[in-house]
C-alpha cells in the first residue's frame, strides 16, 4: 500500500520479550512504528523487572499494560490487541507463540521460528487447528533492491537461473575489542542443539532469501561446518552446496568468525540472460550484467519495476535506506496481512511468510548438519505442504 493513500487506523500491538537492552526490541518497535500502521500499546519485555519497567516508561506505555509474565500479558489482553510479536530468545519461542495462538491472537514471531523442526511442526498443528495467523519475520527481504530483484527474475530477465549464491559472513565470535578483550555473546547463542545457533541466527535467512527470490526448493545438499572463533565447539562456520530439482546450484556462506565482516550479506543470481549483484552494505543498489557485455547499475530512481514506488520513498533516491526501513516494509505488509485475517479474507502477499516456510526451513537446516556430520551428499524430501501459506497468510 503507498503511504501517500489514505491509510487505516493504526493496528495495535503487544510486544513479548524485545526491551531496551535488545538491539530487537529497538529495531522492532521503531519499525512497526514507521509507516503509521501500527502502534505499541502493551508488553512484557524482560522478565528483569526494573528492565521492563523502564522499557514501558520510555517507549510511552500505560503501566497497567506492562506485564510481568507473558502469561499474565495473553490473559489480559485478548480482544484489546490487534497482535502480538514474539522477541525472545529463540529456544523460549515454541511455547509461547502456541499459547498465543491458541489464545485467538494474530501472531508474528522474530526467526528463526523455533529450534527444531519438530517444534515448528508442533506449531504449525496449533495454527491448523486454531485456524490462527503466524507470520515470521526475514527483514532482509524488506530491501527495495532485493524485492526489485524478485521482480526481475520472475518477469525472466536473466534468463533460465542457474545459479544463487548468498552468504553473510561475520566476524563477532573471532574478533577481540580495543584492548584485546574477547567477545560475550549472549548466554543461549553459545548453546548448540540439534542444529547449531548460528543455523538458527544466520542461515535461515539465506534459507529464506533463495526461495523469496527463486521460489524453489533444494532437494539435495552436502556440506562442512567448523569452529573457527574463541567458544571451543560452538559452530561458527558453514559452508554447503545446494542442487534443485531442475538443474539449478547454490551455495550459502554463514560465518561469525570472519574477521572483516560485521555483516557481509550478498546476494548474486547468475542466469543465462543476465546476471546479478546485491550486497547490503550498498542496499540502493543493484548489479546487472547482460550476455552482451553491458552492465547496469540500478537504483530507485532508475528504470525499475518496484523499488521506486512510493511506499519506498520515506527520502528520495540517494538517500539510503537500510536496515530498520526493511523492518518497515515488511511491517506494513504484516499490517495488510492481519487486516485481509481480521475481515476473513486471504492475504496473497509476496512478502509475508508463515509457518510452512519455516518448516521448510528447518528440514533443509537439518539437512545440512546431517551432511556435514556424515560428510555426505543429503537428499532432501518434498515436505507435504511446504507451500500452504500460499493460501493462508502467504508464504
Amino acid at each position: 500500500m503507498s503511504v501517500s493513500q489514505p491509510q487505516p487506523k493504526p493496528l495495535s500491538l503487544a510486544f513479548i520479550g524485545g526491551s531496551i537492552a535488545s538491539a530487537v526490541g529497538y529495531t522492532h518497535n521503531v519499525a512497526s512504528q514507521m509507516d503509521h500502521r501500527w502502534v505499541l500499546v502493551a508488553g512484557c519485555f524482560s522478565t528483569r523487572t526494573v528492565i521492563n519497567q523502564e522499557t514501558g516508561e520510555r517507549w510511552g506505555l500505560s503501566p497497567d499494560r506492562v506485564y510481568a509474565d507473558w502469561q499474565t500479558l495473553l490473559r489480559k489482553e485478548k480482544g484489546r490487541v490487534d497482535a502480538v510479536v514474539v522477541l525472545t530468545p529463540t529456544p523460549s519461542h515454541a511455547e509461547i507463540v502456541k499459547a498465543a495462538l491458541r489464545a485467538g491472537f494474530p501472531v508474528i514471531c522474530e526467526k528463526a521460528l523455533a529450534t527444531t523442526r519438530e517444534e515448528v511442526l508442533g506449531i504449525q498443528k496449533v495454527v491448523e487447528s486454531a485456524e490462527g495467523f503466524l507470520a515470521v519475520t526475514y527483514n532482509y527481504s524488506g530491501y527495495p533492491m532485493l524485492r526489485e530483484l524478485r521482480e526481475k527474475i520472475q518477469a525472466g530477465d536473466l534468463g533460465e537461473i542457474l545459479q544463487i549464491l548468498v552468504e553473510m559472513p561475520q566476524e563477532g565470535f573471532i574478533r577481540t575489542g580495543i584492548g584485546g578483550e574477547r567477545p560475550q555473546p549472549q548466554s543461549w547463542r553459545l548453546q548448540d542443539g540439534a542444529i547449531p545457533t548460528i543455523y538458527l541466527d544466520l542461515a535461515v535467512h539465506l534459507h529464506h532469501l533463495n526461495y523469496f527470490l527463486t521460489g524453489r526448493h533444494p532437494v539435495k545438499v552436502v556440506a562442512d561446518q567448523d569452529s573457527h572463533g574463541w567458544f571451543d565447539g560452538v559452530i561458527d562456520n558453514v559452508s554447503c552446496m545446494l542442487r534443485y530439482d531442475d538443474g539449478m546450484q547454490g551455495h550459502m556462506w554463514y560465518s561469525k568468525s570472519a574477521l572483516g565482516y560485521r555483516n557481509g550479506l550478498k546476494v548474486r543470481v547468475f542466469g543465462r540472460r543476465g546476471s546479478a549483484e546485491w550486497l547490503q552494505t550498498n542496499p540502493e543498489e543493484l548489479f546487472v550484467n547482460h550476455t552482451d557485455g553491458r552492465r547496469e547499475i540500478l537504483d530507485r530512481a532508475g528504470s525499475v519495476r518496484l523499488s521506486g514506488m512510493s511506499r519506498y520513498e520515506r527520502f528520495k533516491a540517494g538517500h539510503p535506506a537500510g536496515f530498520i526501513e526493511a523492518f518497515g516494509n515488511l511491517y506494513v505488509d504484516l499490517a495488510d496481512a492481519v487486516l485481509a485475517f481480521r475481515n476473513g479474507l486471504p492475504s496473497h502477499s509476496p512478502h509475508v511468510f508463515g509457518v510452512s516456510h519455516a518448516a521448510a526451513g528447518m528440514t533443509l537446516l537439518e539437512a545440512i548438519v546431517c551432511s556435514a556430520r556424515e560428510e555426505k551428499w543429503i537428499h532432501i524430501e518434498p515436505q507435504e505442504g511446504q507451500n500452504d501459506d500460499r493460501e493462508r497468510n502467504r508464504d
